[in-house]
């Protein structure tokens, strides 16, 4: 999908389809308002026949009448001014999907006189870019020819009254098309399955972001290293697995040198059967989803290289495969962290915590401004909070705040969870300095308070996207892409 703006008047400007917005009761936008002068009244017309009436969520694709250089006339409902930011989404959610159904290969859209609560032009053209990501999105390459999705949709043009507001458009287009981009790699990672997307895959991947960059190093520490280094708890995960554990370190220098860089960890568990303490077989495929967490990091990090973001930038994976085997890690197996404090593993499929948990411990050296962990950790986050929300707790309200700010901004929202030492007493083990797990109660939490103790000489968030970093069923099935635009979104607001 391409994104640009160009300064044009909407009725003038030649495309395969031409999106005009009309609020609710039946007020044009300015744009909608040129065309339809353009056009002898078309869209009053088709007000008056009551079929579409500019309510939220409404859409109506029209051949083009005469008078337009488009091919065809989209009318989006906004429904209520000023439109809700959720409303906006809605509705040029649902129109993109009708433009895409069509035989249209690029749609032209103008947002002149279009007023959402708190946000400008800008706003709309990186949630229009990033709902057309979605909405054009296939995932098909297993697939035989004749089954396929078609997509016709490739292009979308922002249209601007003035060069002045082509220049700042110009800038939104460039942000979504690389939002847009790395929720795509996002997703494409998160949908491979496991037999082609082991640790290894991850760090093929991270290589051909970094190809031809100059600022963008990779450097992939192999288990060896990670035994010197004392990764007990990461390498408690892939010794069940035929698979070698990677920890891949993408950093991107695009500030100034010597200024501390903020991190983003990222859990890259490629397949999870739960190891010895097995998970049950019904849904198990959606395991390989349980490097989603990685899969965002890898689609930020191509996004802040394709932004040339003026930030510095560290990206880490810690990637290993939770399997069965001879050599696989037991219920009450006790393990010894790079930190040098020691975990009973209780439960084998409280795997992620112990994969994070040394890549936090690696990251000290880096001196960060801050770190986030992003990880589809626990169950009990996806009954908490559901499929809309990820979970967020943290050591630092600052970064905190900064990601809630960002996660307004870009709708991928985070809800906070709280932390304190009644719930840390739940990790307590008579047998090592803590268990992996703390009980059914409060699971999100106690995870959370788990990595905390890693993460104390730094400020530090964690992200819990078990609900929102995939759809589980339906025609909709498969990763979802987040949250590559709130993570993104958080990244630029640190320039």
């Amino acid at each position: 999908m391409e994104f640009l703006a160009k300064s044009a008047q909407p009725e003038k400007h030649k495309s395969g389809c031409l999106a005009v917005t009309i609020f609710e009761g039946g007020a044009l936008s300015v744009a909608a308002q040129k065309v339809d002068e353009a056009t002898d009244g078309t869209i009053s017309k088709a007000l008056k026949l009551g079929d579409f009436t500019g309510a939220s969520g409404q859409s109506a694709l029209l051949p083009a009448p005469s008078g337009i250089q488009a091919q065809r006339l989209l009318l989006i409902g906004l429904g209520k001014l000023p439109v809700a930011a959720k409303s906006f989404r809605n509705s040029i959610s649902s129109a993109l999907a009708k433009a895409a159904s069509s035989k249209t290969k690029d749609l032209a859209i103008c947002f002149d006189g279009v007023d959402v609560t708190g946000q400008n032009s800008e706003w709309m053209v990186s949630q229009t870019g990033e709902l057309a990501a979605t909405t054009t999105y296939a995932f098909d390459q297993f697939k035989s020819k004749d089954n396929k999705k078609a997509v016709n949709l490739t292009k979308i043009t922002f249209l601007a009254n003035d060069k002045k507001s082509q220049t700042a458009l110009s800038s939104a287009a460039t942000t979504a098309q690389a939002i847009a981009n790395g929720m795509d790699t996002t997703r494409t990672l998160g949908n491979l399955p496991g037999n082609e997307c082991p640790p290894a895959y991850l760090a093929k991947e991270a290589k051909k972001i970094a190809r031809g960059q100059k600022k963008l190093t990779i450097k992939v520490i192999e288990e060896k290293e990670m035994k010197e280094l004392g990764m007990g708890a990461l390498l408690s995960v892939s010794a069940g697995s035929d698979q070698p554990a990677k920890l891949i370190i993408m950093e991107f220098k695009g500030g100034k040198k010597g200024d501390a860089p903020h991190i983003l960890v990222g859990k890259g568990v490629t397949f999870d059967t739960g190891g010895i303490s097995l998970k049950p077989g019904a849904d198990m495929d959606q395991m390989k989803f349980d490097m989603c967490g990685a899969a965002s990091v890898l689609g930020t990090m191509q996004a802040v290289v394709e932004m040339d973001l003026a930030l510095n930038v560290i990206g880490v994976v810690t990637s290993a495969e939770n399997m069965l085997s001879g050599g696989a890690t037991r219920p009450g197996d006790i393990v010894t962290t790079m930190a040098g404090l020691t975990v009973e593993v209780l439960n084998t499929d409280a795997e992620g915590r112990l994969v994070l948990c040394d890549a936090l411990t690696y990251v000290k050296r880096f001196k960060p401004a801050s770190v986030i962990d992003i990880a589809t950790l626990t169950g009990a986050c996806l009954v908490a909070l559901g499929n809309h929300t990820s979970g967020m707790l943290g050591n630092d309200d600052e970064v905190m705040d900064n990601l809630r700010f960002a996660a307004d901004s870009t709708q991928d929202a985070v809800w906070q969870l709280p932390m304190g030492e009644e719930y840390m007493r739940q990790l307590d083990s008579p047998f090592a300095d803590m268990g992996n797990i703390g009980g059914r109660n409060a699971g999100t939490i106690t995870a959370a308070c788990f990595l905390s103790r890693f993460t104390e000489d730094y400020p530090w968030a964690h992200l819990d996207i078990a609900g929102t970093a995939w759809v589980s069923a339906g025609p909709k099935k498969g990763a979802t892409g987040r949250p590559v635009p709130l993570l993104t979104q958080y990244l630029i607001n640190q320039v």
